[in-house]
């Protein structure tokens, strides 16, 4: 958004341009995007200016953000876009790069922007109706024909409004590419928006306004993840304290059931039953242990076995 400046010529063309430019960008959709853009519209004055001129593309989502923040816009289509749409119907009639093409092209926008679009669309129209084979011809000109009101350039440039929406493009570089789309950049959605509001205080020039507001809003949201942090060790160390209690009660009434209830019957094996199950130990003189226990069982001679034994 800017300042529409009084006409000047410059090399005997009329030259409209704007100032004090501020910026507002976000990655969301169309329409979450008009909604948070009320903020920098109303701090522009937007809602209470004399006259606002909105330059843009024939996009339709473009239309319902003129309409939310300023029906009664002058809405102008952006003159290079149009001059896109023209190129298209010269390549597909006379070739594509053909020096026939580009001077159709040029006596088309010299009538535009001097005389209209009637005889522009007129034009467009023969050709159509002369290369019934060609249907993207068909679709171009009910492009242009929809946004014919949008195309009265002689009427806006008398008024004083810009035709041209390359203050808009530029600041796309200058704001967002250069500082999110460069080489070998990648970026996280959640982080992207952050980043854009810190780019558009900074191009804004309101970094000194900002920065305070920023500082006590991060010291606020810091204050308040310790509190929860804080809060949440003392539930912690609140039920650690209740289980020890809650256990302590339990016993006390299952040893007050179990004193009430008659007491089961033992399913324990008698002690002479319990025995005969284990099983038998060798007897003292059993010849297992004579057996040789940590060495060989057979030495170098038979001899030397038995004069050990």
């Amino acid at each position: 958004m800017g300042e529409v400046l009084p006409p000047v010529d410059i090399k005997g063309e009329r030259v409209i341009r704007t100032d004090n430019l501020s910026y507002f960008s976000r990655l969301t959709d169309s329409d979450t995007f008009q909604r948070l853009a009320v903020v920098e519209t109303h701090r522009r004055g937007v809602e209470t200016a004399g006259q606002v001129g909105a330059v843009a593309d024939g996009a339709d989502w473009i239309q319902g953000f003129i309409d939310f923040h300023r029906p009664d816009a002058v809405r102008i289509l952006d003159f290079p876009h149009v001059g896109d749409h023209l190129s298209l119907v010269g390549q597909l009639v006379f070739g594509e790069g053909s020096a026939q093409a580009q001077a159709w092209l040029a006596a088309q926008m010299h009538q535009l922007k001097h005389t209209g679009p009637d005889s522009v669309l007129a034009e467009v129209c023969r050709l159509v109706d002369s290369h019934s084979e060609q249907p993207d011809l068909e679709k171009a000109l009910a492009y242009l024909e929809k946004r014919r009101a949008l195309m009265m350039y002689p009427e806006f440039q008398d008024a004083g409004w810009p035709i041209g929406d390359g203050a808009v493009e530029s600041a796309n570089k200058l704001v967002v590419e250069a500082r999110l789309k460069g080489s070998g950049m990648h970026w996280a959605a959640a982080h992207v928006d952050p980043m854009l509001a810190l780019r558009n205080v900074a191009c804004n020039d309101r970094w000194d306004e900002a920065w305070p507001q920023m500082v006590t809003t991060l010291r606020q949201q810091e204050r308040t993840r310790r509190m929860e942090r804080r809060h949440q060790r003392q539930r912690s160390a609140s039920q650690a304290a209740v289980m020890p209690a809650m256990a302590a009660v339990s016993v006390s009434v299952g040893e007050q059931i179990s004193s009430d209830a008659p007491l089961p019957r033992s399913t324990s094996k008698p002690r002479q039953q319990a025995a005969q199950d284990q099983p038998r130990r060798p007897a003292a003189n059993h010849p297992w242990r004579r057996m040789p226990i940590g060495r060989a069982r057979f030495g170098p001679t038979t001899k030397q076995v038995d004069a050990k034994s």
